[in-house]
Order: structure tokens, then sequence, then C-alpha cells
């Protein structure tokens, strides 16, 4: 099977799914000139109608997004940095998430929100660094965080098909992974998480562009220590696959959350919650979170490294978890 960046992954769901649905459009902040790439020759292929640079007012656009929903059609929305989402909180978490509930199912709101995350690890700095799906899901988004290419495309797909706005998490360190992904249209069903490396000793909840991080790990342990590490990816944060992880953990019996959002209210708070509430009887250790560090992100890049979840404080974690004793 043929090779794809997660980028160009992306593209392909776009093109595809706009060639099969008139009503499906593209706004956002220079998304002509597609400067990252996934949004690569959409205007020269549907052209200004279907594929609109507006202008720098995230809420004005947000809001826009919400009434051309209204009217019958299903525009993707295009943030460029996370943390500019906080600008049209109004529009998307009073509005959007709650419009369909209010209006008693009479109209639909098929809005897909793609959030290009722009990362950290780069001196990005406090206004630039967030990972926002904490928020998101807290006020009852579908939030979906593919972490490989064949991910992105299927996820994409299904997210714009969905009749309820939904949050596409696009990491910045997750872009330049490539994978296979299949040239005809499919879709990678929410609510379904993804064993990405099968073990038997220890489960590791990884979210977003740290799955290979984790995975990384994993193979360093099975060859230094003969730790068995599962890796396992939720890929959609809300519905949670909340089977498929207590499947894991009850084979495992050790969980270790790796997550690159706040350790206070984070979304590896939200998973320790589900383990202790639906596995205490089948956990063999206590669980143990990987994650920032509850402050906004510092530019200093030593400052930064310091605050950010690393593979380094996993693999202790794991070790931790793996050398457990009740005794």
């Amino acid at each position: 099977m043929r090779q794809l960046r997660y980028l160009q992954a992306m593209n392909e769901a776009y093109n595809q799914v706009m060639a099969e649905d008139q009503s499906v459009l593209i706004i956002g902040e220079d998304i002509r000139g597609a400067l990252r790439g996934e949004t690569k020759g959409l205007h020269s292929a549907f052209g200004d109608r279907r594929v609109i640079d507006t202008p720098i007012s995230e809420a004005g656009f947000t809001g826009f997004a919400t009434g051309a929903a209204l009217a019958g059609l299903r525009p993707i929305v295009q943030f460029q940095v996370p943390s500019l989402i906080y600008v049209a909180f109004d529009q998307l978490v009073n509005q959007s998430a709650k419009m369909r509930l209010m209006l008693g199912g009479q109209a639909d709101l098929p809005i897909t929100y793609t959030i290009m995350v722009s990362g950290t690890r780069g001196s990005n700095a406090g206004q630039h660094s967030d990972n926002p799906y904490p928020y998101l899901v807290h006020a009852g988004f579908k939030v979906v965080c593919p972490s490989t290419a064949y991910d992105a495309k299927g996820l994409m797909v299904q997210s714009i098909r969905e009749n309820d706005p939904v949050v596409f998490i696009a990491s910045a360190m997750s872009l330049p992974q490539k994978g296979q992904v299949p040239e005809e249209l499919y879709t990678v069903p929410f609510g379904q998480g993804d064993v990405k490396r099968p073990g038997t000793d220890v489960t590791v909840v990884a979210v977003g562009h740290l799955v290979p991080e984790a995975i990384a790990v994993a193979e360093s342990l099975a060859k230094d220590r003969g730790i068995n590490v599962e890796v396992w990816d939720p890929r959609t944060l809300l519905p949670f696959d909340r089977e498929g992880l207590l499947k894991s953990v009850k084979k495992t019996g050790r969980v270790v959350i790796y997550d690159d959002t706040n350790r206070t209210c984070g979304y590896a708070a939200e998973v320790s919650a589900v383990l202790a509430e639906h596995a205490f009887g089948a956990l063999r250790a206590p669980v143990k979170r990987i994650t920032r560090a509850d402050v906004p992100l510092p530019f200093n890049p030593a400052l930064e490294a310091a605050v950010l979840p690393t593979p380094q404080q996993l693999e202790q974690a794991i070790v931790s978890v793996w050398s457990y004793s009740h005794d």
C-alpha cells in the first residue's frame, strides 16, 4: 500500500469528500495559500465559493459557520493557532455545542473544526502552545485526535459526515508522520480506540503526537528490560472507547497515561477517573500520569522542556508501575 504523510492524508480526505458532497466548504485564514499543505489544490479544484479565505476574526468566521450549517451546508473551519479559538469561545461553546439540543433536534450542526495545534518543543510560548481539547471535551464536542496518517484520513472523513459539531485536533508534531493510507474513501468510526503496540505487562494510554514516542519507549524497554508494553490510542477523546481501554487494562493490570495537557483537570485526569470507577479490581499498581505542568508554556527552551511530558518520564513511570508491589 502507498505511503502518505499525515498532511497529505488530510488533504486527500478534503478533496475526496468535497468532490463527493457539494455542500462541503472550507473556511479560514490563508487556506487558499495552503501554507502547511493540508489545503493545497483545494481552491483550484473547488473555487471561491467553497474555499473561502476569511478576515482575521475567529469569532466572526466561527459564527458564520454555524449559520452555514443551519442553512444546510457542511462547513470545515480551519483554526491556524489553537489558542486563538478562545476569542471564539462564545460561538463555539455557547452556540454551536448547544444549539442542536436547544432546538430540540430540529436542525443539524454538521461543522468540522480543524485545529492545527502549533505544538510545543519549539519556543512557541504561551499563546501558541496550548492543546485545548480538554476544554472542548468538557463543552460536549465530539473530539478526535489522530496520531497516524491512516487515522487522520479516516477520522476526517467521518468528522465531516457527522451531523454534530466535531473538533479535529492535528498536532504539528504529527503532521510529518508517514504511513499506509488507502486511496479509496474510508472512515474510522468514532468511539473506537486502537492498540498501536500489543503488550502484556503495562498499558500506556497515549494521546495524539505522543503515540509514536510511547511506541519508541515501549520498544526500548522490551529490548533492554524485557517489559512488554501495550500502547493504546483512544483516537476519539469524546466519544471515548471505555470498553477498549478496560480490555487492555484487564490484561496488563498496570497503566500509565501520557498526555500533553495540564495535569489538573486535563485529559489524563478523566482517563484516571474512568479507571478508578470501572477497573479498580483489575489494577495491580496505582495509575500514573505523565502530563504538562499546570503553567503556561514558557518561551525559554530549557523552561519549556522542564514543564512538558517527556519520554524519559514515561519510561520511569512504566518501570515504576511494572515493579510495584503491594507488600
